[in-house]
């Protein structure tokens, strides 16, 4: 028999925005609803792909608080789910664990499964008079979750495909806590067909032979890298045994999104203008969706100097939003990071030699824009866990630019006589 399932994770319910209410109130109560607004569309997508199921990898809520609109909200998507035939599994997470927190709902819809905590569950998916599927699963008891759950994971003898679903940090992702760590080889030595896996903000798939996948949040949160661009969830289509490659669907509301510019020879009004029509064009391109902008100016020249000024940045930005104010969908710009710096003659410098052109041949060769990533090889090499225990935070850098501003930031003040 063909047919699909869908695999979100990560929902956050009712997530608090903070840092934005004081500046602007009506964009942070658009940001509250994004999240069961995207939760609502979640279930409209379920219903339009006719889906035979859904699975929630944990954390359904933000925090042991679970806000009696969220969970209001989520009970009636999972009505919704069950009075079209859809069946629902659910897992809690490191924010939402079964011992934690108030639950305002004693009865869930028929066809709604929430696995427990002190066991791997499995049940039987039933689908027009077919068994289809067997699904896996267990929730953390607890926020702080340590074991390897996924030792506990095995195929069993239950029919159709095995799907395991599993909050978890696989290979020790350093951007997210530690909780259920597992390594990929316990996850494939489980032999389930998918493993429908939560926690990882970003989406990704690990592995195809078995699937191994994170569909990253619903909806994004704030202006991290692991935040922005699109979100949603993934489109699984079965065919059998065979399972194809997941697709993924956006159904976030509001979207979080950087722009870069580099601003050398612009004076401060060709950067506002440009600004503005680069907000346009990606508002344009959101289909329909709000956007929340970061803004990353780089460069060189006078500009420098404009931008460091007392206030310049913070009235650039005031700027910004009230030229965009009013706008449906809605376009906040978020902040503006200033990365530039004075006008420096990199190549005078490396000819006349010296501490500063000993600086740059270094971070040519440490793995900046133009290196050839030196230190991504040396991180790759760090026992994380042992650097974790020793307290020591090695935040790798998703733009190998950041390396470069550091260095051109160290040139001027060596140059201007200041260090």
């Amino acid at each position: 028999m063909k047919f699909c399932f869908i695999h979100a994770a990560d929902l956050h319910l009712d997530t608090p925005f903070s840092g934005i209410r004081e500046a602007a109130p009506d964009v942070s109560d658009a940001l509250r609803r994004a999240s069961l607004d995207a939760f609502d569309d979640l279930v409209d997508l379920a219903l339009e792909r006719e889906a035979a199921f859904v699975v929630f990898a944990g954390d359904i809520y933000d925090g042991p608080e679970r806000g009696v609109a969220a969970q209001l909200r989520f009970r009636r998507g999972l009505e919704r789910l069950t009075e079209a035939g859809t069946a629902s599994f659910i897992v809690h997470g490191n924010h939402d664990p079964v011992k934690v927190g108030w639950s305002a709902i004693r009865e869930w819809p028929e066809l709604v499964t929430i696995f427990g905590h002190r066991r791997v569950e499995s049940a039987t998916v039933e689908w027009r008079g077919e068994a289809i599927a067997t699904v896996h699963g267990i929730s953390y008891e607890r926020r702080e979750q340590t074991e390897n759950l996924a030792l506990r994971f095995e195929r069993g003898d239950g029919p159709g495909i095995h799907v395991g679903v599993l909050h978890a940090n696989v290979g020790n992702n350093p951007d997210h806590d530690p909780y259920a760590p597992c390594s990929l080889s316990d996850l494939v030595r489980a032999d389930l067909d998918y493993w429908a896996l939560g926690h990882i903000h970003t989406r990704q798939i690990l592995c195809a032979d078995p699937w191994v996948v994170y569909p990253g949040n619903l909806q994004g949160r704030s202006p991290k890298p692991s935040e922005m661009g699109p979100k949603g969830v993934y489109v699984v289509e079965v065919d059998g045994m065979d399972i194809a490659e997941p697709e993924f669907v956006a159904v976030d509301r509001i979207r979080f999104q950087e722009l870069a510019l580099d601003v050398s020879g612009m004076d401060l009004a060709a950067v506002e203008a440009e600004l503005l029509a680069r907000g346009d064009a990606a508002l344009a391109d959101a289909d329909g969706r709000s956007l929340l902008v970061r803004c990353v100016l780089r460069g060189s020249g006078d500009i420098h100097d404009d931008l460091t000024r007392q206030g310049a940045v913070e009235e650039l930005l005031g700027e910004l939003r009230a030229a965009s104010e009013g706008s449906a969908p809605f376009l906040w710009w978020e902040s503006i990071q200033d990365r530039t710096a004075r006008a420096v003659d990199l190549e005078a410098i490396r000819e006349r030699g010296g501490f500063s052109a000993e600086l740059l041949a270094l971070v040519e060769e440490l793995g900046g824009s133009g290196g050839d990533g030196f230190v991504d090889r040396v991180l790759d090499d760090l026992p994380t866990t042992k650097l974790t225990r020793l307290g020591v935070d090695l935040p790798r850098p998703d733009d190998p630019a950041l390396l470069d501003d550091a260095a051109m930031l160290a040139i001027e003040l060596l140059e201007g006589g200041e260090a």
